[in-house]
């Protein structure tokens, strides 16, 4: 049996406050803009599709449940950022997109990226490389044992 590392030797954890961190940096402009963090990921999605997502492909994008996405796009339309409109051909299907009022909003975040770079003191270089390691790890961490190669290969 190995031995527990402390906890500020766990990756977890360093990803974890690291998160929470970000979180907190964008909190100021995303309040003056009355949205929630993950409400700006749904903008943002919907941002890279020109004729917006369904609810599904919403949550594919962010790695989440429908049943997370279907309450976030509800209040981005109560606060008329998005509309939401079911498909008529798939009634099971609603399709969600930016309204003018949401394409504003999104263009006053825009990439938040700028505020991490001046707040964390690192290169925008780096940064990207620290993410593109990320990336790769919650790729790998997404696959099935059986679909990663084994280390001993």
């Amino acid at each position: 049996m190995s031995v527990p590392l402390p906890l500020d030797d766990q990756l977890c954890f360093s990803l974890y406050a690291a998160t929470i961190a970000i979180n907190r940096a964008y909190k100021p402009v995303l309040d003056g803009l009355g949205i929630t963090y993950p409400q700006f990921l749904v903008l943002q999605t919907l941002n890279e599709a020109e004729d917006g997502r369904s609810i599904g492909a919403i949550a594919e994008r962010l790695a989440l449940e429908p049943s997370t996405i279907t309450p976030l796009a509800k209040r981005l339309e109560a606060a008329g950022l998005v509309t939401r409109i079911r498909n008529p051909a798939d009634e099971r299907e609603v399709r969600v997109r930016l309204t003018d009022a949401g394409r504003a909003c999104w263009a006053e975040t825009g990439c938040l990226g700028p505020l991490i770079v001046e707040r964390s003191g690192m290169t925008p270089d780096r940064l990207a490389s620290l993410n593109a390691e990320v990336a790769a790890l919650r790729q790998a961490l997404a696959l099935k044992p059986g679909d990663r190669p084994s280390i001993t290969e």
